[in-house]
């Protein structure tokens, strides 16, 4: 059976496939989206080493000048997405939108290097992207924590990655929608709209980005202007492993300097997720830094931090939290808590389980001495394969699938769970 899986996750990779770029899926999502590039590239990693590291070097290729690296990158023309280029006007040769995601691709970048047989390509290809990467990093610590928390923000839902979760919840209250344009939605022509994000949403989604082509795109800006402003731990904890993976890496190249920068980042950042810590929830939760508090929604977003190799009695902590959902719901980790009155089982990151959390949650926790439970989100993440397909997301309770079909980074995880973790099928 795992064999058949992984052939079966290959073949949805290869569909969605353009050659130097993977899409998420046909129609729903026609471009390179950023996190979904990294880690798509696990996934290729055991099957074509060279194609998952072009997946990494086509993302970084359009990093802009001041470090960033944007969420969509449009490729192609494509009609059948909104917001397209013309609404981002980010004036790039290649267009892209203006706001960046998850920063997974140093912790990619970790697995294809410890994956390359020839440690010489893999160091040939490193050494050139491994200083971008690094610039990603040191910009999220200069202009999205000004303050040097060592904690970044947010300024827009989508880079979280978490587009609609309850996190987002209050800080979008803040968010005007008057003088917006008229738009018209995409998304939900390719998929069930009540899997999808609310209209009330989207238009805060809309607004910010006009709002921010308004102030030029200007990075330096935009965190001190958006009176969306939040401190997500999930993003901070990838953050913080990748820049991790980047020092590793940067001493295995033989660059101290970068190796350095690289660790002091990664040991402030994790001192600092200890102020997002929640004891009522046993989970660390956002801090809404515009409003000026931590919050109480228990969302995944705050088991998502285990990424950061997080101090054991924390890591514990989530474990026993993660126990006390799976009373709750089907398979685990639902995206939000069953039990609380916002959770919605079918929409988007209001409550359905997707694999990448899953798997990114597992890893963390494997590396705190949380091995059982690591292997228990992964058999439930296998289940639902099997139930149900390579589904963008499923239902916790049922395991209903939800969303695109045919999901690049679900079958990716398909393949990195049973090539990776040795977990039976």
């Amino acid at each position: 059976m795992s064999q058949a899986l992984i052939d079966q996750a290959r073949g949805v990779m290869e569909g969605n496939d353009r050659g130097t770029y993977t899409v998420p899926t046909h129609g729903l999502y026609p471009f390179q989206w950023n996190w979904d590039s990294a880690l798509s590239a696990l996934g290729f990693s055991h099957f074509d080493m060279d194609r998952a590291w072009v997946e990494v070097e086509t993302l970084m290729a359009h990093q802009w000048d001041d470090g960033m690296v944007p969420h969509i990158i449009f490729h192609e023309p494509d009609d059948g997405y909104f917001p397209g280029p013309n609404v981002w006007q980010t004036r790039r040769d290649v267009p892209t939108t203006g706001i960046t995601q998850p920063a997974v691709a140093g912790f990619a970048l970790r697995k294809l290097y410890d994956r390359t047989e020839d440690k010489a390509v893999a160091r040939e290809r490193l050494a050139k992207l491994l200083p971008k990467v690094h610039a990603w990093h040191k910009w999220f610590y200069r202009d999205r924590d000004p303050k040097s928390t060592g904690l970044v923000a947010i300024i827009h839902p989508w880079e979280s990655g978490r587009d609609n979760s309850v996190d987002w919840d209050e800080g979008l209250d803040a968010v005007p929608i008057e003088g917006i344009a008229p738009f018209t939605r995409r998304d939900t022509t390719h998929a069930n709209p009540d899997h999808r994000p609310s209209d009330e949403q989207y238009k805060c989604y809309i607004w910010l980005v006009e709002y921010f082509r308004g102030l030029g795109w200007d990075n330096a800006k935009l965190h001190d202007a958006s009176p969306f402003c939040l401190v997500d731990p999930g993003f901070n904890g990838i953050l913080i492993r990748s820049c991790d993976d980047v020092a590793d890496l940067a001493e295995f190249l033989g660059d101290p300097s970068m190796a350095s920068e690289a660790r002091a980042m990664a040991t402030k950042g994790r001192a600092a997720l200890e102020s997002l810590w929640n004891p009522t929830l046993g989970q660390y939760t956002c801090y809404n830094r515009a409003a000026g508090h931590l919050q109480d929604t228990p969302s995944i977003g705050g088991l998502l931090a285990a990424i950061a190799d997080v101090p054991h009695a924390r890591a514990d902590a989530l474990a026993r939290r993660i126990a006390l959902l799976a009373e709750r719901c089907g398979y685990l980790v639902p995206s939000h808590d069953p039990i609380d009155g916002a959770f919605d089982s079918l929409r988007y990151w209001r409550g359905p389980t997707w694999l990448i959390v899953n798997y990114l949650i597992a890893e963390g926790l494997g590396r705190s001495e949380q091995g059982a439970m690591a292997q228990r989100i992964l058999a439930d993440s296998l289940r639902l394969i099997e139930k149900s397909g390579f589904a963008e997301y499923y239902d916790p309770n049922s395991g209903e699938p939800c969303g695109g079909g045919d999901f690049t980074w679900t079958a990716a995880m398909v393949i990195e769970i049973l090539k990776n973790q040795k977990v039976p099928a």
